[in-house]
């Protein structure tokens, strides 16, 4: 079971529309449809976590049969004992009367799995077919002729006889136990534990864990999984990708947009943005609640594609800048284009140091802030449509900026053209002149290096 504690359920927040996703997995679950091992994937910072807790948390709260176990296997990579691992897991789910019984008929095979470990040289063979070590045992045997080391192979082998005899005890325990209440092991963060860990741990549900009412839901990001693979046994990421097709069934990704209004998609880390920077009193009254700022925001959250936890840092950054300036950095109504420039210079503090420091030194490439505010050309339309903000703040850095790119080149005609639009987001305090609107941007990233 999950713990209730700061208990999170999609009826308490679903801003994301994910509870339907829910719902298709525990009808997965329960059906008779060989799903397992299930793979949720999502990359960091997705809220993931999140959604098992809740996906958990809908089970236990409905009419399913399901008996769901939550394992934080980050937790327990340290232990360096997956099956152990996924044993307490189960056990700490159980009926205190339930418990014994598993325990004493888990504990040979628990016991086996911790005496290899020890054996440098001996712990793949749990790996392995029985063909297939015997075979190649027999091969080193006639290589070596040493009595010693034919004492050693017989000793590993009967060593894996009694493991398998002790696997075989402790799955029917399982199979008896999930009779009438299906387990069902979500295991979460192996994304994030040591390569050797998260094979391990695959291994072990592969090879232990294949009983009848016991399945298993991985929480995790398939990319880091497959590189743990590579690191593991050296190969390219086409094998990985073979490898893992031997343990999971099916697998899914966790959607990055949702739709509010039921058509158009919005992404969730937008969503996310706005809820923070709503709920935040740091930025309370600032510009960034207002369509405006918060429109331009959006857009740099958009066009770098960040997660939910880097929309975090973001907001967070934007917290420390408002501290930083006595709460009056993004309060600037009259100015608008202060705004705009500052979470500009934020942003790239945060996410894009190396743009940063380039525009520090002067040494910017137009094209770098143009990839970061997500436009491939300068807006040209003037005479017959109205820019967006970041069309504006894109030509406010291009009038001051030598392009490495024509594309972001302003001419001295453009400038002028430019001048009336620049004007309106400073109510005529700069009419467009050049030379100050990249030192704001300057300014806030100096800011945030304590320099100002």
């Amino acid at each position: 079971m999950c713990d209730k504690q700061n208990r999170v359920t999609f009826e308490t927040r679903d801003e994301y529309q994910r509870k339907p996703i829910a719902e298709k997995i525990i009808r997965l679950l329960e059906s008779d449809a060989k799903v397992s091992p299930l793979v949720i994937d999502g990359s960091w910072g997705s809220g993931k976590t999140e959604f098992c807790k809740k996906l958990i948390h809908l089970i236990e709260d409905g009419e399913s049969s399901l008996r769901p176990i939550y394992v934080d296997a980050f937790k327990a990579d340290h232990a360096d004992e997956p099956l152990m691992t996924l044993m307490a897991a189960v056990l700490n789910a159980l009926p205190e009367a339930e418990r014994e019984p598993l325990i004493k008929k888990a504990l040979p095979a628990i016991k086996f799995g911790v005496k290899t470990a020890l054996k440098a040289g001996t712990s793949w063979l749990l790996k392995q077919d029985a063909a297939d070590v015997v075979e190649d045992f027999k091969d080193e045997v006639k290589k070596a002729g040493d009595e010693l080391i034919n004492h050693a192979v017989e000793s590993v082998l009967k060593d894996h006889v009694d493991a398998e005899q002790n696997i075989t005890t402790l799955q029917a325990a399982l199979f008896e136990l999930a009779k009438d209440a299906p387990i069902v092991l979500f295991i979460d963060e192996l994304d994030r534990c040591r390569p050797d860990f998260a094979v391990n741990m695959l291994e072990n549900i592969k090879h232990i864990f294949d009983v009848e009412g016991v399945q298993f839901v991985l929480i995790t990001n398939f990319d880091q999984l497959r590189s743990s693979i590579n690191h593991c046994y050296g190969t390219g990421l086409e094998d990985a990708q073979r490898y893992l097709d031997k343990f999971v069934q099916f697998s899914l990704s966790l959607s990055d947009t949702h739709k509010p209004d039921g058509h158009e998609s919005v992404l969730a880390s937008v969503t996310h943005l706005k809820d923070l920077v709503g709920n935040s009193e740091l930025l309370d009254n600032t510009d960034l609640e207002k369509e405006g700022g918060g429109y331009f925001l959006a857009s740099l959250v958009a066009a770098n594609r960040l997660s939910l936890r880097e929309v975090e840092t973001l907001v967070l950054h934007l917290e420390i800048y408002q501290s930083l300036t006595d709460k009056k950095g993004m309060q600037t109504r009259k100015d608008f284009g202060y705004c705009l420039l500052r979470v500009l210079g934020v942003f790239l503090y945060c996410f894009k140091p190396e743009i940063a420091e380039s525009m520090r030194r002067n040494a910017l490439a137009t094209s770098d802030i143009a990839a970061v505010i997500g436009k491939a050309e300068l807006f040209s339309k003037l005479d017959e449509e109205y820019p967006d903000h970041g069309d504006t703040v894109l030509a406010m850095i291009s009038a001051e900026v030598p392009s490495q790119n024509g594309t972001f080149f302003l001419s001295e005609e453009e400038k002028k053209r430019w001048a009336e639009t620049f004007s309106d987001y400073f109510r005529g305090a700069y009419g467009g002149r050049s030379g100050r609107f990249t030192d704001i941007v300057v300014e806030a990233i100096e800011t945030m290096k304590l320099a100002r």
